[in-house]
């Protein structure tokens, strides 16, 4: 382990890159408070919600279709990650590695599919507090239409 040594030259481009986005973020942050706004009025001290007046508290409790929405959204991200990395490769592999890369595709896709049907089939994308309805109770409902 003695006659190892390491060579920093070839790190000598990622300390300038590290050095000039510390530099900007330090000057972005310096400026904004050296050019910001000094005198504090309500109207610049309100919350900004497109025009409108604010209402209610800032403390409520937000229906849990927001973050059932949201995971969606990351699952539709982390989908498109995946994928991106299987598109860029494909074509150039060899056909045995094409295939299972098919399969694999095929096999992601199939439990994606499987989740957002799921997802679907509990209502998490159902914004209508009045007609959604909580899985346990679908038969329960069901039967209530068809005996009325």
């Amino acid at each position: 382990m003695s006659g190892d040594t390491i060579n920093f030259g070839n790190y000598i481009g990622i300390v300038i890159l590290v050095a000039v986005a510390g530099v900007i973020c330090a000057a972005m942050v310096g400026l904004s408070w050296i050019l910001g706004p000094k005198k504090n009025t309500p109207y610049k001290s309100s919350p900004y919600e497109c025009g409108v007046q604010p209402s209610g508290d800032s403390h409520e409790r937000f229906p849990i279709k927001f973050y059932l929405v949201a995971i969606l959204f990351i699952l539709f991200d982390i989908e498109i990650v995946f994928l991106w990395g299987w598109m860029a490769t494909y074509k150039w592999e060899s056909p045995e590695t094409m295939q299972f890369m098919y399969l694999e595709f095929l096999s992601y896709m199939s439990t994606w599919v499987l989740g957002y049907a799921y997802a679907l089939h509990v209502g998490a994308v159902n914004w209508d507090e009045t007609t959604a309805l909580h899985p346990a109770k679908l038969g329960e409902a069901a039967a209530d239409e068809e005996a009325a």
